[in-house]
């Protein structure tokens, strides 16, 4: 089969590998769709251990499943593959299995190829009004999902619902579709890039901002930088709630003496669990994170181009999807 393949700093080919097999319970997925995501990008940059090269990234796909009685139906895939029987499992926060993997991480390649082969607990079935690239969307929706989900419970019920989001990304953009599907009608996002706010605001669903001197009760950042811990914790109100999503940089950023003394609650979200995928899954099919035509399909084939221009920032929308079979 065909993939793109991660061979070292900034190198990605598209080339052949050997063909993916399923192990025992699992089902060979047909890709259809497979998105771009930040930590696709950070590995591209040489900024991510976990995934040495050479190896299959992509880890935001749906397709059709091949052979089998499920065979020809339309999935989105949960790449999170966790044990299952763990404490962490059994309480329904597979996110936090210890033997969990992922999809372009060893020992699993991931969805940029024509076929990878998932658990069959791991995959969601799409209805057919809905594309493959709006269902592949399910695992990004899904880290924003989880993220939105847990900083609303966290906040306290006395504060106002009102949320900035720091970056345009798709993590960003998804967020600001969560807190609008829960109930929050007040969502700031807030973008520094020319291109990406201009293309957000043409968009014309989000408040999209080069900068705010506001203060909110709930913070998204969605960047995950130095910079933007600094902006989350100077933004967010006393008494307030950071929820931290974005992997850009390791440390650096919190002001731990104005969140002490304020008694700013910071919560690190990690992924998901399953059923805040089914849940994200089942709000795309019910139209209630909007249009999410805010994507650009390309070939597979073209996927090298595809990651330069986003190391370049040439990009205007949020998520670039990758179709094997163009």
């Amino acid at each position: 089969m065909k993939a793109l393949v991660y061979e070292g700093v900034e190198q990605v080919a598209f080339r052949d590998v050997p063909d993916a097999a399923p192990r025992e319970a699992e089902h060979l997925i047909r890709i259809e769709a497979a998105g771009i995501c930040g930590s696709d990008m950070h590995a591209y940059l040489g900024h991510d251990a976990r995934r040495p090269a050479p190896l299959i990234l992509g880890h935001e796909a749906a397709g059709t499943i091949v052979g089998g009685p499920r065979d020809g139906a339309r999935v989105t895939i949960n790449p999170l593959v966790a044990c299952g029987t763990c404490d962490a499992c059994k309480s329904g926060r597979e996110n936090l299995c210890a033997d969990r993997q992922i999809i372009s991480m060893p020992p699993r390649e991931g969805a940029f190829a024509q076929y990878v082969a998932m658990p069959a607990s791991n995959l969601v079935e799409v209805p057919t009004h809905v594309s493959f690239a709006k269902a592949a969307l399910a695992e990004p929706l899904a880290v924003s999902w989880h993220a939105v989900r847990l900083g609303l419970e966290a906040l306290h019920p006395a504060m106002g619902r009102k949320a900035l989001v720091i970056g345009g990304g798709a993590i960003g953009v998804a967020a600001a579709l969560a807190l609008s599907a829960m109930g929050v009608e007040d969502v700031v996002i807030v973008e520094p890039n020319d291109t990406r706010r201009a293309f957000l605001q043409s968009y014309g669903t989000f408040d999209v901002i080069t900068e705010t001197a506001d203060d909110f009760p709930l913070v998204i950042d969605a960047v995950g930088y130095a910079a933007t811990r600094a902006l989350a914790s100077g933004l967010v109100q006393p008494g307030g709630v950071i929820a931290h999503v974005g992997l850009g940089e390791d440390a650096g950023g919190l002001d731990i003496r104005r969140m002490t003394l304020q008694e700013i609650t910071f919560i690190g979200t990690y992924t998901y669990t399953a059923e805040d995928f089914r849940q994200t899954a089942q709000a795309i099919f019910d139209g209630r994170l909007g249009g999410l035509d805010w994507v650009e399909e390309r070939a597979l084939s073209e996927g090298a181009k595809a990651f330069r221009d986003l190391r370049n920032g040439v990009v205007a929308a949020p998520k670039i999807i990758l179709v094997p079979w163009a």
